[in-house]
């Protein structure tokens, strides 16, 4: 239960840092990479969830 916790926590930093990074470089092409990056990153998570049950 807890590596679930843990896994979260640490795509919301990756998320949360790379929105920083967003907000003070607003060019659209870093917008639209971050975006992409952290789709990615949210479907690898929800796999790695089912994929355990």
């Amino acid at each position: 239960m807890s590596d679930k916790i843990m896994a979260f926590i640490a795509v919301a930093l990756m998320i949360a840092s790379l929105a920083v990074v967003a907000a003070f470089v607003p060019d659209i092409d870093l917008i639209i990479v971050i975006t992409l990056v952290s789709a990615l990153a949210i479907y690898d998570f929800l796999q790695a969830l089912r994929a355990k049950r």
